[in-house]
């Protein structure tokens, strides 16, 4: 005897709705601003176009006076191996200098144990005074 299996449907599945976000869209937009942008910004170039002076500079005939400003271990200011009575002294002393038709050379050398104030008082006086050509020198000092 044959049975007759009765095939039995299966009810259909509901599809669930789907919670998630559709990114496609989202990253399409995406890429094609970027496109934009790397078109739009302009090309940048690693180097930086200076114009240089051509030839030799003319020779110094005469080499620069040299005055010299020392700032000893107890901070006093010597001008030239001679001490400075004060500020005002300091100060009258650049604006001589400044007043001459070519300025000197100033070289400052400060004492690695000055007090700071002093030393950038006599560099706050020189820039206000007008005094161009100063450098600190002998700063091998302060290497550890």
């Amino acid at each position: 005897m044959a049975l007759k299996s009765k095939k039995r449907r299966a009810a259909p599945v509901e599809a669930a709705p789907v919670a998630d976000i559709n990114t496609t869209p989202l990253i399409d937009v995406m890429l094609v601003l970027l496109i934009m942008m790397i078109i739009t910004i302009p090309v940048q170039l690693h180097s930086v176009n200076l114009n240089m002076p051509t030839g030799n500079p003319p020779a110094q005939l005469e080499k620069p006076e040299v005055l010299r400003i020392d700032i000893d271990p107890a901070s006093q200011v010597l001008w030239n191996g001679t001490v400075v009575s004060g500020r005002e002294d300091l100060e009258q002393r650049m604006a001589e200098q400044v007043a001459r038709p070519v300025q000197p050379e100033v070289h400052l050398r400060p004492d690695r144990k000055a007090r700071y104030e002093v030393v950038a008082g006599v560099l706050a006086s020189a820039q206000r005074l007008g005094l161009n050509k100063i450098g600190v020198v002998g700063s091998e000092q302060f290497v550890p």
